[in-house]
């Protein structure tokens, strides 16, 4: 919410105000429709292509009377935006940072009382089945996601990658940890060291072509997990954005979000088997859990979109 709408706030409540002393104003706010699921067949040729999209749209604004009068003169309709997505998805999808973008200008710029607001999207991938024009199978190897925020003539965007499941055979070790008299991992000079890639980056300018670095950046963070010999999960993640970033000038961040995805080794000597690195237990929880932002240095006060986006340090 802007502070002109703030500075016109008023007490919702006069009863409260007598007995607290205070008023009962509106805090910060927004609405819209969230997961508007899109699925776009583009049939211009006999060989079909398919872009899948769960779109989430949220405005913000002066939406105060709204709220403490019944007054929705000014509430764009949560349906009148579900449409919005669809008839955009007339013309095509595109990026879905593209996307966003096209409609964040919409709202903010055909109700004049829309002075921002949030805008996400993830999207799915499908393969051909055996290079088929119009047969398609989910490939649910990832999620592609993208945030926008909107605050007046300042846009923000974040793109992503959810559920991309790596998993190196070798190549990573875990020794040198503190111990005390709770710690009963062994140290280890060989292990399975796997995860579930969350990663999150964010853009300090508008001029990209968003699909080709999103395919750049993808191939980035797993060349970097394969490649780095690991002695933690933190630093693989460190390499994996240092890697990024040194590629991509257009992005000033990249948040990570890593699930240590442990496999034990199973003990076999009851059996009279012995077990060298062959046969492990995947276990699902509990589970480790690594984060961080991997930035330029001297990367300004963290952007106000985190904020909109949770689970991430």
């Amino acid at each position: 919410m802007t502070a002109t709408t703030q500075e016109n706030q008023t007490t919702t409540s006069g009863a409260a105000g007598s007995d607290t002393g205070t008023n009962i104003v509106l805090g910060r706010n927004q609405y819209g429709k969230a997961e508007v699921r899109l699925v776009k067949v583009t049939r211009d040729t006999a060989r079909h292509s398919l872009e899948d999209l769960n779109v989430t749209s949220q405005l913000h604004g002066d939406f105060e009377s709204a709220h403490t009068a019944g007054d929705n003169s000014r509430v764009v309709a949560t349906d009148t935006q579900k449409n919005t997505v669809y008839a955009f998805a007339k013309d095509g999808v595109g990026s879905p940072e593209d996307f966003l973008l096209r409609l964040g200008r919409h709202f903010t710029e055909s109700f004049d009382w829309v002075t921002g607001g949030r805008w996400a999207a993830e999207q799915y991938f499908w393969d051909r089945i055996n290079d088929h024009d119009h047969a398609f199978s989910r490939n649910k190897s990832e999620t592609r996601t993208a945030v926008l925020l909107v605050n007046g003539s300042d846009q923000q965007l974040i793109a992503g990658i959810e559920d991309l499941t790596v998993l190196k055979s070798t190549g990573s070790e875990f020794h040198g940890f503190p111990r005390d008299k709770y710690t009963t991992l062994t140290e280890t000079n060989d292990r399975i060291l796997a995860t579930d890639v969350t990663a999150k980056w964010r853009y300090n300018t508008l001029d990209v072509d968003f699909n080709a670095v999103y395919a750049d950046v993808r191939a980035i963070l797993l060349d970097a997990f394969a490649s780095t010999h690991s002695l933690a999960l933190q630093q693989s993640m460190f390499q994996m954005g240092k890697q990024v970033l040194e590629a991509h000038p257009e992005i000033q961040e990249i948040k990570f979000s890593l699930p240590n995805k442990h496999h034990f080794l199973v003990d076999l000597s009851p059996f009279d088997l012995e077990n060298n690195n062959e046969v492990f237990f995947a276990a699902d929880r509990p589970y480790g859990l690594i984060e961080a932002t991997i930035e330029r240095e001297g990367n300004p006060t963290e952007a106000a979109i985190w904020a909109n986006i949770p689970g991430f340090c």
